[in-house]
């Protein structure tokens, strides 16, 4: 499971109805497979899309397989060449879009970050890696453990008194700590040492550089996702109508309806077959090499005696398939 990367959670979905008697715990490889059965069903826009998982039993490791993707947003913080608003928006209007969709599967990302957004093909904001993700039942999820990247852990997940705390809220505000470190190349609260760092977030006001000259609207914005008390902090379906967001209704965002479809549930069968499982991952790419090529010839030979035979007229070796 700490291989394969994937979120922890509960019982799955639209599963049959399991025997009576006391309820048999999944093992960590059923867990596993839960998890990318309904990862490969999310199909958005601006979520990583899961194509195949395959497993060699000669390894110890999943090898996914997801669209082409590019470059994170920005590789590393801090940087001296951060974005200017319309950038900035353009890809937080992604980030909005692919939190409302997952937090609509009832799935919390709680690992939001530059790094974790990859630009696509497309050029729009793909939301990667849910390492450290949660699915919940109800209208939220009501966490305890504290996990994700430092600089962009919530307040109330550092407390040494609240027990439990809100997974969308915390996903808000990585997402304002993201959009920070957008338009200022930093993030709002930085230490060398991890216990100074926490104390900063739970305690320090969050202050906007004094030379930055950016709108009202977006300082508006990012002081209210980086409210402290997750009950006042500013929620995704109110993000969405900020006016910076929609540069004051110019841009809305599409309802809730348009971008989300229906909640996504898999079968026991699905769950069977969520893994390829192969011989040899070698062996894979070997066949698939020579069926593009149409040739039962060693593909790894074929572009050097293709080479030697050029002045000759002959055809690389093997038969062609028809």
């Amino acid at each position: 499971m700490r291989q394969a990367g994937f979120p922890r959670r509960p019982p799955p979905r639209g599963a049959k109805a399991a025997p009576e008697g006391p309820p048999q715990p999944k093992g960590p490889l059923e867990r596993v497979y839960q998890e990318i059965a309904i990862l490969k069903k999310l199909d958005h826009p601006n979520v990583v899309k899961l194509v195949e998982v395959l497993d060699d039993p000669g390894e110890d490791h999943l090898y996914m397989g997801k669209i082409g993707l590019i470059l994170a947003v920005m590789e590393e913080l801090p940087t001296d060449k951060p974005l200017n608003e319309d950038q900035a928006r353009f890809y937080f209007q992604d980030l909005v879009r692919g939190i409302e969709f997952l937090h609509y599967q009832r799935i919390i990302h709680r690992d939001i970050k530059p790094s974790n957004l990859l630009v696509g093909e497309d050029g729009h904001i793909k939301i990667a890696d849910f390492g450290v993700s949660n699915q919940f039942e109800g209208a939220d999820a009501l966490l305890t453990s504290t996990v994700g990247t430092p600089a962009f852990l919530a307040p109330e997940t550092l407390s040494e008194t609240r027990k439990n705390f809100s997974g969308k809220a915390l996903d808000v505000w990585a997402m304002g700590v993201t959009l920070y470190c957008f338009v200022f190349g930093v993030c709002p609260f930085m230490d060398e040492r991890i216990i100074s760092l926490h104390q900063k977030i739970k305690t320090q006001p969050v202050e906007l550089p004094e030379h930055s000259d950016l709108s009202d609207d977006l300082k508006d914005l990012l002081l209210k996702m980086l409210d402290k008390n997750p009950e006042t902090r500013i929620s995704v379906p109110q993000i969405k109508v900020h006016p910076w967001v929609t540069r004051r209704g110019a841009e809305p965002l599409p309802l809730e309806d348009d971008n989300c479809c229906m909640l996504i549930e898999v079968t026991e069968e699905e769950v069977e077959n969520s893994v390829k499982h192969i011989p040899s991952l070698a062996t894979v790419i070997l066949v698939r090499t020579m069926l593009r090529k149409r040739s039962f010839g060693n593909p790894f030979d074929w572009g050097r005696q293709r080479t030697e035979d050029r002045g000759t007229g002959l055809s690389a070796p093997g038969h062609v398939l028809t």
